[in-house]
C-alpha cells in the first residue's frame, strides 16, 4: 500500500482512489487543478509577474436513511495520497450527522459517460501565455509614456482542470482556460482616469496597445469638466455595464425563489413569470456551453448544494438555454430537485451569459445618432437594494462622458445609481452589436459574457459622487 501511495497524485488516481476508499451508498468526487499565470504593472512599468499551481478535492458521500438521502461535502486544498482516506471519512461523517435527509436528494446522475482525456495530466499554464502580449504591452507603455498617460493593471490568465467521477460510474472532464486584461489610464496629476477590461481565453486575441488607444480617447474628452445634477438622463451603456447588471440578474433567478414568492419573477399569490414580455425590445439572453470563445463546462460540477445548484446533479449534461427568449421570460434556474417543486423544466446554471438584440451597431455609432445623453464606462459597487423588483444601486466609475449632437464634448461627474436590471430591459430602446465583454463588477467570479451596447432614455442616476 505504501508504493502505491507514493505512485498516487495524479488528478484521476486521486478520483478513483476515493471512489475506492468510500464506504457510503453513494459518492461523488472532484478534483480541480489550478494553475495561473500573472503580471502587474504601475505606472508604465511591470511590477510583479507570477505562476502558482494549486489542487482541491471534494467529497460528496450520500447515505441512505429511513427518512431518505443525507448528504456529507468536504473539500480540502494540496491533497496528497495520504491525505485521501480521511478525507473520504470525514465526507461520510459529515452524512451521517447531518440529522435527516439532503432536501435536494435525487438519484446521482448515472451512465457510462467518460470524457476523452480523462486520464490525461492537467491543462497548464505559464508565463508563455504572455509571449506575444508582454512586447506588446511595452510598446503601450512607451506609446503612454509619449502621450502624458500612465498605464496600471494586471493580465490574469488561469487553467483550471476538473475530473468528476461519481459511484454510477460517470468519469468526466472539463479544461477552463481564463484570462481576464484590466487597464487602467490615468493623467500624471490623477485627476483623468480612464478603464477598459478585456476577456479572454489565451490572449491571443487582446492586443494593449489597441485598448490603450481608447484609453488615450477617452482620457482627451476628460480634459473638459462638466457638472450635472442628479436626475434621469438617456444613457449609453457600454457592454462591461449590461453585462455586470445581467450577470446579477441571472444570479437572482433561481426557480424555487421566484415560485416561493421571494424574487422579481414572483408573481402575486404565488407561480413565476415564466411567458411574460419582460422588454419590448427582441432580447435574448442565453447560455450555451458550446458557444465559441466563451465555451464553459458541458455538464453541471457543484461543490455545494444551494437554491441555484445541488450536488447530486453532478454530471448532469448541459444544454443551450434561453433564459429571455425575444423579449419574454422562458427559463429560470432549477436543479432537478427545484424543478420538481416548481413544475418548471430542469434547467441548471451554466457559466457564461450572452444576450442578443439581433442589431449590429456599434457604440460609436450610438453615440454618434444620441441628440443629448450620457455615455458610461463601467459600473462598481453594485449591491442589492430590494429583491422583490430587483432594485440595485451602485456607482459610475472611471469616466462618464456627455454627448451632444452625436460628439462627446467632455466628461461629468460621477454618480450613484438606482436600477432594477428587469426594469431596464424593459425600457431599453436600442441595443448595439452584441460582443465579448469583461464585467467590471464580477471579474472575479464571472468572466465568459458578450453583451450588446444599451440605449436606456431615463436612466436613473439618483445622487452626485464624489468618487473617480
Amino acid at each position: 500500500m505504501s508504493g502505491r501511495k507514493g505512485r498516487l497524485g495524479k488528478p484521476h488516481e486521486l478520483v478513483e482512489r476515493a471512489l475506492e476508499l468510500s464506504r457510503a451508498d453513494g459518492c461523488v468526487v472532484i478534483a480541480d487543478e489550478h494553475s495561473t499565470a500573472n503580471l502587474r504593472w504601475a505606472g508604465n512599468a511591470l511590477t510583479t509577474n507570477g505562476v502558482t499551481r494549486g489542487r482541491t478535492l471534494t467529497v460528496i458521500a450520500t447515505v441512505d436513511g429511513a427518512r431518505g438521502t443525507a448528504s456529507g461535502v468536504v473539500s480540502r486544498s494540496a491533497v496528497t495520497a495520504a491525505d485521501l482516506e480521511p478525507l473520504v471519512r470525514a465526507a461520510e461523517e459529515a452524512a451521517r450527522s447531518a440529522g435527516g435527509a439532503a432536501e435536494d436528494a435525487q438519484p446521482l446522475v448515472s451512465g457510462q459517460a467518460h470524457s476523452p482525456g480523462f486520464t490525461d495530466a492537467p491543462h497548464e499554464t505559464s508565463s508563455a501565455v504572455f509571449a506575444d502580449f508582454a512586447p506588446a504591452l511595452g510598446e503601450a507603455f512607451a506609446t503612454a509614456r509619449a502621450g502624458g498617460r500612465e498605464l496600471y493593471g494586471f493580465a490574469n490568465h488561469e487553467q483550471v482542470s476538473s475530473y468528476l467521477g461519481t459511484s454510477t460510474g460517470l468519469r468526466l472532464r472539463h479544461d477552463q482556460p481564463m484570462g481576464t486584461l484590466e487597464l487602467n489610464a490615468k493623467s500624471p496629476d490623477r485627476t483623468r482616469s480612464a478603464w477598459a477590461g478585456r476577456s479572454t481565453r489565451d490572449f491571443t486575441d487582446v492586443d494593449p496597445r489597441e485598448t490603450d488607444t481608447d484609453l488615450a480617447r477617452r482620457l482627451g474628452w476628460a480634459k473638459r469638466r462638466i457638472a450635472l445634477p442628479a436626475g434621469r438622463y438617456e444613457t449609453l451603456l457600454p457592454p462591461t455595464a449590461v453585462a455586470d447588471l445581467l450577470i446579477y440578474q441571472y444570479w437572482s433567478a433561481a426557480g424555487r425563489d421566484a415560485a416561493e414568492g421571494r424574487t422579481v419573477f414572483s408573481t402575486p399569490g404565488g407561480g413565476t413569470r415564466v411567458g411574460e414580455k419582460l422588454a419590448g425590445l427582441p432580447l435574448t439572453l442565453r447560455s450555451d456551453p458550446h458557444e465559441p470563445g466563451l465555451e464553459t463546462a458541458p455538464f453541471v460540477l457543484a461543490h455545494s448544494s444551494g437554491g441555484d445548484s445541488s450536488v447530486f446533479d453532478n454530471g448532469l449534461p448541459l444544454t443551450a438555454t434561453d433564459w429571455i427568449s425575444e423579449g419574454s421570460l422562458s427559463r429560470l434556474v432549477t436543479t432537478r430537485h427545484s424543478a420538481e417543486l416548481t413544475g418548471l423544466p430542469v434547467a441548471p446554471a451554466i457559466g457564461n451569459l450572452i444576450l442578443d438584440g439581433g442589431a449590429d451597431r456599434s457604440l460609436d455609432e450610438m453615440v454618434a445618432s444620441t441628440g443629448r445623453g450620457l455615455l458610461l464606462t463601467c459600473l462598481w459597487y453594485i449591491r442589492e437594494v430590494d429583491p422583490a423588483t430587483l432594485l440595485l444601486t451602485g456607482l459610475t466609475r472611471d469616466g462618464v462622458y456627455l454627448v451632444e449632437d452625436g460628439e462627446v464634448v467632455g466628461e461629468v461627474n460621477n454618480f450613484r445609481f438606482n436600477e432594477s436590471p428587469v426594469n431596464l430591459l424593459g425600457r431599453a430602446v436600442e441595443a448595439g452589436r452584441t460582443e465579448k465583454t469583461l464585467p467590471r463588477e464580477w471579474s472575479d467570479w464571472f468572466t465568459r459574457a458578450a453583451m450588446p451596447a444599451l440605449r436606456v432614455p431615463d436612466f436613473n442616476m439618483s445622487s452626485v459622487s464624489q468618487g473617480v
